[in-house]
């Protein structure tokens, strides 16, 4: 399968990435100045930035000059020789340079388009741009996220662009399917604001339930409410969950602990006489589910007396014997150096001619019989030869002459 990604930042650069590690070819259209994010929050000078080397793993770069007759005409060739093109443009920029979806159909009437907007191309909001926490905010996710007295928050997960990514690599794959079973390609849009609303999900099971009553898993009253409301660190879910703070209280020294009906019994025993409580298993107001849900504030500080005499590492070495479900709050540095992320090559070290060492988080889905190994990003440009023979075939002569009429670069600045 061979891709013509032309696009960038981060939505689109997560799919093909992903498509890469499974073995898609790539070729990363860029102008000529290159992706954006080359140079954005650069952290070693002269060199591509983390931004961009940690979603562009796997492809090959090509540089043209769309605003060239020669150029367009590399576009066009490209075309013909791919099974999915893809592009995160603003709304009409593509139209503009001549290549509706129809035009590229009629091309190449078996690829496949791949297009990510913020909005999508229908509706009222369709002409608008969006970013990540413009996505979130519109998605639901802000408005669900945070405490009911505080602000709305967006999350530390890139749901907005990242999210919608993978949302439009599903989109291709089935797109492809459905190609090798008719033999015509297809247009597959995924909008930013309508991904976050499908990772949301469980937040509309909330909003449709509280026209039939209080939402009682909620540690915060919820009658009378028309929206589903932020909870804090609430699961959201059918058991109870929560944060629990454990020493020596630090920012992320915290765990995450869901009692379950099952497990309550054991906990309950195991807590409650070094908190003063050796009747905890028995005490009636947190002996079904229901009455833990009513009781849940008192629960959570007694679980969290007990937790804090012990780190988070340790207490949930008490936990997993009791098969309680549990896991400590991992900040970036306890994941860079853990040895199950490690062995399971979630942190991967690269080389890179401009910068030299650095991570790429690794490929989370795992292949039993085609595992991905992850590459580095390329250069700006570095593959455009290389392309230009193997793909398109051209010789030297060929590429000489494009290169001269300004197919590959931009023309010199006017004094």
């Amino acid at each position: 399968v061979r891709i013509l990604d032309m696009t960038h930042v981060q939505a689109g650069p997560t799919c093909s990435q992903l498509l890469a590690w499974m073995g898609a070819d790539v070729i990363k259209f860029e102008n000529p100045t290159g992706d954006a994010t080359r140079g954005q929050l650069r952290d070693v000078p002269n060199a591509d930035s983390l931004y961009f080397t940690m979603l562009n793993c796997n492809k090959r770069s090509i540089t043209v000059n769309m605003k060239n007759p020669e150029g367009k005409a590399v576009f066009v060739e490209l075309l013909k020789k791919c099974d999915i093109i893809m592009e995160n443009f603003g709304p009409g920029v593509l139209d503009r340079f001549g290549f509706t979806w129809e035009k590229i159909h009629e091309i190449n009437p078996r690829i496949v388009m791949g297009s990510i907007k913020g909005f999508g191309s229908s509706g009222p909001y369709s002409d608008f741009k969006a970013y990540e926490n413009v996505a979130q905010a519109m998605g639901g996710a802000m408005s669900t996220t945070g405490t009911p007295e505080g602000p709305p928050f967006v999350t530390g997960a890139q749901i907005g662009d990242s999210g919608t990514g993978l949302h439009l690599a599903i989109g291709l794959l089935a797109a492809l399917h459905q190609r090798d079973r008719t033999g015509q390609g297809q247009y597959v849009e995924v909008a930013m604001m309508d991904a976050v609303m499908n990772l949301c999900r469980v937040k509309w099971r909330d909003h449709q339930r509280l026209s039939h009553g209080a939402l009682t898993e909620y540690s915060r009253p919820t009658e009378g409410l028309k929206a589903t409301p932020r909870a804090g660190n609430d699961s959201g879910g059918g058991q109870l969950g929560n944060a629990i703070k454990c020493k020596p209280g630090g920012v992320d020294d915290y765990i995450y602990v869901v009692v379950q009906e099952a497990v309550w019994d054991a906990l309950a025993k195991r807590i409650g006489p070094d908190i003063g409580q050796p009747g905890l298993a028995e005490d009636s107001r947190f002996a079904k589910i229901g009455d833990r849900r009513k009781n849940q504030t008192e629960m959570w500080k007694y679980i969290e007396q007990f937790a804090a005499n012990y780190t988070k590492r340790e207490f949930m070495g008490i936990l997993n014997p009791l098969d309680v479900p549990c896991g400590p709050i991992m900040s970036t540095e306890d994941l860079a150096n853990d040895e199950h992320v490690r062995g399971r090559d979630m942190y991967v070290e690269l080389d890179h001619p401009q910068r030299g060492k650095w991570f790429n988080v690794g490929m989370p889905i795992k292949l039993s019989a085609s595992p991905a190994v992850v590459k580095r990003s390329p250069t700006l440009g570095e593959h455009t030869e290389e392309i230009l023979r193997e793909v398109l075939g051209f010789s030297d002569a060929q590429i000489d002459a494009k290169k001269q009429a300004g197919a590959f670069s931009m023309p010199p600045k006017k004094k």
